[in-house]
């Protein structure tokens, strides 16, 4: 796991602003997840190289996508940790936010951090239609991000609340998003948002490849946003 880490780390170009101990803790990051992931539902991959390609390279991407030192993230239905916890690891002084709707998870992610050493990172039980509203941390975020199999236009309305005028949202999306993301348009433009533009990357070691769309926050999001988690499913 660990060499496949190191390698394409190097492919995306990431191995020289990588610390060292890095891919030795997403390697022990994963097999925390595989260990639990035999009495706790957490991901659907468990092959060690799947887990090393498909979650933490995956992940890593993303810092292709802006410079996160010593920003702040907020990562939104979690679930597992991505891609949370792996750019905490690549990007110690990025403070992050896990944030989950499953008690559960988030107690084993708390567990999980503090076995790894990281601090600056902590996970957060709540619904994210409901944490939006929240003071300490609505608008409080350099970045957000969500892997969540969400359409777009739902997941900008949970999303970008809580990221602060000038911040980012980042969307980790398929390639062929297209016409998901044209629906998203008059939601995001309405959030106070608009579409920088997106990136693709082709995972390394594998034949997959994944987009990312950039939305910047640049406006604050009008207060009857996000709505409750009925009326947003019923507009999309």
């Amino acid at each position: 796991m660990r060499e496949l880490i190191e390698t394409g780390l190097a492919q995306l170009g990431l191995a020289p602003q990588t610390p060292p101990a890095a891919p030795a803790q997403l390697e022990r990051f994963g097999r925390l997840l595989l260990e639990k992931n035999q009495v706790m539902n957490l991901t659907a991959i468990t092959d060690p190289a799947d887990v090393a390609t498909l979650h933490m390279l995956d992940c890593a991407a993303l810092l292709t996508c802006g410079d996160f030192g010593g920003k702040t993230l907020i990562d939104v239905g979690t679930g597992a940790g991505f891609p949370g916890v792996p750019l905490k690891i690549l990007e110690p002084t990025l403070t992050v936010t896990l944030l989950d709707a499953l008690g559960k998870r988030v107690d084993w992610l708390n567990e999980t951090c503090h076995a790894l050493g990281l601090e600056g990172i902590a996970a957060v039980h709540g619904r994210a239609e409901e944490a939006g509203r929240e003071a300490q941390l609505r608008e409080r975020f350099d970045f957000a991000t969500a892997r969540a199999v969400a359409e777009l236009r739902v997941l900008c309305e949970l999303c970008l609340p809580f990221v602060r005028p000038g911040g980012f949202f980042l969307a980790m999306k398929g390639t062929d998003c297209q016409q998901e993301l044209d629906r998203a348009l008059p939601v995001i433009q309405a959030l106070g948002g608009a579409v920088e533009g997106w990136r693709d990357y082709a995972i390394p070691h594998t034949h997959v490849s994944h987009r990312v769309i950039i939305v910047k926050k640049t406006a604050e999001t009008p207060f009857q946003y996000p709505r409750r988690w009925a009326k947003i499913q019923k507009a999309s």
